[in-house]
């Protein structure tokens, strides 16, 4: 467990992150650096969206599945690091400020 806190404090110390969310195969949140309201607010959305980005990638080849999603708006950039349902695996999210990214 001191690996996971070790990478949690190493991704929330770069530049722009602002904070991470780890939830469960059913997306209810297990560890997070955001306050209440906004963890269960992207955790329930983002795990809605994971399910259906995995479902679309297994329908088009059910030999493949999604390894990483990564959506960027005007405002934020949402990496989404899911891992096999199947194990019963966390999915990890890192809310990151667009703006502060190099090359804007």
């Amino acid at each position: 467990m001191a690996e996971v806190e070790e990478t949690l404090k190493r991704i929330q110390g770069q530049k722009g992150v602002q904070g991470i969310i780890i939830v469960n195969a059913e997306g209810i949140p297990i560890k997070t650096t955001m306050d209440n309201s906004t963890t269960v607010q992207y955790a329930s959305l983002i795990h809605q969206l994971v399910m259906k980005a995995r479902s679309t990638i297994r329908d088009v080849d059910p030999q493949n599945d999604l390894t990483f999603l990564r959506i960027r708006s005007k405002k934020n950039e949402i990496m989404i690091a899911p891992e096999d349902i199947a194990y019963r695996n966390p999915v990890m999210e890192a809310i990151v400020n667009s703006s502060s990214q190099s090359g804007n």
